[in-house]
């Protein structure tokens, strides 16, 4: 099991069903996108004081695993 998957959560019935954070209504995605704007980790855990680093840590390993899918060429 990858270290993420105790920590991002899928509910059909919670946000869509977009990945989000140990069943809390902040998704994988906005903290990515706040990450991807530079803003610092601890600026994060600040705003969003229900966060733990690991939850940081676990959406990056999850986008990571997400973004690690073969693709087969036809010919």
């Amino acid at each position: 099991m990858s270290a993420y998957q105790d920590r991002i959560t899928i509910n059909p019935a919670q946000c869509g069903g977009r990945p989000c954070i140990r069943g809390m209504r902040i998704r994988v995605k906005d903290v990515l996108d706040l990450l991807a704007a530079r803003v610092p980790e601890s600026e994060i855990l600040e705003d969003y004081p229900y966060l733990e680093p690991e939850d940081i840590q676990a959406c990056l390993d999850f986008a990571a695993a997400e973004s690690d899918h073969p693709i087969l060429a036809t010919a």
